[in-house]
């Protein structure tokens, strides 16, 4: 390239940028919109947390399930984090997503690239060619082209590409953060079937206990209605106390059936593999749940879905940024170095030699420029959709943090409840306990027969019944809490509110 070329070109491109500057400077009639939504200060949660005592100073560990100290959970919550469809449906979602900010970034390179390529053609002889070029009417040439080097690149004076790529990487962000909600979803499910799944198998232990003393009582009145010391009522009585307590087994067998049917497919298995739970299960129930004294600002670093609606409300912004850049002029460059050459197919042998020929060389480079004028509408209509999804994603992120701060309160509220309810039941249970303990003895004693043994033993067991299902209500407290608190979920990337907003 000589000197006068390299000057010539270096004007021809200065000139175009001053050009297309003036031409941005035109592009002032973006339209204005509404005042973008704003993002909500979190309540505070002062006098929430006084009322929960025993509080501690940090946040549910990311492995939480292991303080009920149940193996038989623990095994069952690693299988599913393995196998579970829904948790891998996500993984996939997420690697979609960087797979898009990789074709993003990539806008923000030259792109290089090489091409070849050999043509054959008849010219026509009564087409605009032949007729200006009589003497190649009819000819049949060849068209060797070899380019080694082809630049393409977009200038981002505006930074839409940019925008685009920041964009991308918060769509990313947003669905790995999805994708510990939905981990954290699928184990406080799994979890929550769990303790249920427990509690139904002892209360189907209990009921068999009741069914034996219903069936106990309806022998023993129908052997004092065959010695005639009872009337035919009693013993019907009798008999539909005993069905009404099978009927109650079938029930609550049904119903252990369903968690243990749904434990199966949260962890990814089948029916059959849940035959086998609860067999030698044993609970602990915490007798405390971690519980940090800041909340409210505490819960955007902790919950995955707060996260994830965080990011996706700063993607929106960006996206509105790269919908103002439609209306400022596009700019690129692009350039080409090879050889090409053309000859007659009589000479076909020479091309070769004709294509490598220093005389063949060739060269191109051409800056481009494309300003919108006209579109219809389309750009300020693109613009107006971009602005209400972020105004959609910002509210969206204020509703999931009301959500989080009720889901916190009401979470509290259950634990303190369902733990002093167990409280008192116990204090029953042992009241009643102490009935059927005297019973026993006025039995041995002969002061009472048999029934009222049986009938002092009979409410025990439903108070027994009861608490089994308070100790359940305990542990999906417990759950919940830690589900609320974000289950151990940690983003160190989200320290305070963005300050990234749509105009």
């Amino acid at each position: 390239m000589t000197g006068e070329l390299r000057s010539v070109l270096i004007q021809s491109f200065t000139s175009f940028l001053v050009f297309t500057v003036l031409l941005a400077a035109g592009c002032a009639w973006i339209p204005k919109g509404d005042p973008p939504a704003a993002y909500l200060d979190p309540p505070e949660l002062k006098e929430t947390l006084e009322e929960v005592a025993n509080r501690l100073q940090n946040w549910p560990d990311d492995r939480w399930w292991g303080q009920f100290k149940d193996t038989g959970l623990n095994q069952l919550i690693e299988t599913a984090l393995k196998d579970n469809p829904g948790l891998k449906l996500a993984s996939a979602r997420l690697r979609e997503a960087q797979g898009l900010v990789r074709v993003e970034g990539a806008r923000l390179l030259p792109f290089l690239e090489a091409d070849a390529s050999l043509t054959y053609e008849r010219i026509s002889q009564h087409g605009v060619f032949a007729a200006l070029n009589p003497e190649v009417a009819g000819a049949r040439i060849l068209l060797g082209v070899i380019n080694p080097l082809s630049f393409r690149y977009e200038f981002d004076f505006w930074g839409k590409n940019r925008a685009s790529l920041e964009a991308a990487l918060g769509q990313a962000a947003a669905e790995e953060a999805e994708q510990a909600e939905v981990r954290l979803h699928l184990t406080t499910g799994i979890a929550r079937a769990y303790f249920r799944g427990q509690a139904l198998q002892r209360q189907l232990e209990l009921v068999r206990a009741i069914v034996d003393i219903r069936r106990n009582l309806r022998q023993l009145a129908e052997t004092r209605y065959r010695l005639g010391l009872d009337n035919e009522l009693a013993v019907k009585q009798t008999i539909a106390d005993y069905e009404a307590a099978v009927k109650r087994l079938a029930g609550v067998r049904d119903q252990l059936d369903v968690q243990r049917h749904l434990l199966a497919r949260l962890a990814g298995k089948g029916p059959d593999e849940s035959l086998r739970l609860f067999s030698q299960s044993n609970v602990a129930i915490p007798a405390q749940v971690p519980v940090p004294d800041h909340l409210s600002m505490g819960l955007l670093v902790h919950r995955p879905d707060l996260a994830a609606a965080l990011y996706r409300a700063d993607s929106a912004a960006r996206l509105v940024k790269v919908a103002k850049t439609q209306f400022y002029p596009t700019i690129d460059l692009t350039a080409f170095v090879g050889f090409n050459a053309l000859t007659l197919t009589k000479g076909a042998d020479k091309l070769a030699n004709f294509l490598f020929n220093g005389q063949s060389f060739s060269y191109g480079v051409a800056p481009g420029l494309r300003l919108p004028i006209f579109e219809g509408g389309r750009l300020r209509g693109e613009l107006a959709v971009h602005r209400a999804e972020y105004d959609a994603a910002v509210e969206l992120y204020n509703d999931t943090l009301l959500g989080a701060l009720r889901e916190v309160a009401d979470s509290l509220s259950a634990w303190q409840a369902t733990r002093e309810m167990l409280e008192s039941h116990q204090r029953l249970v042992t009241a009643l306990s102490e009935d059927w303990r005297l019973a026993k003895v006025r039995l041995v004693t002969g002061l009472d027969d048999d029934r009222e043994v049986l009938r002092h033993r009979y409410p025990v067991l439903e108070q027994e019944y009861a608490m089994r299902a308070l100790e359940s209500d305990q542990l999906v407290a417990a759950v919940d809490l830690i589900e609320a608190l974000g289950g151990g979920y940690r983003n160190a990337d989200i320290e305070r509110r963005p300050a990234q907003q749509a105009s």
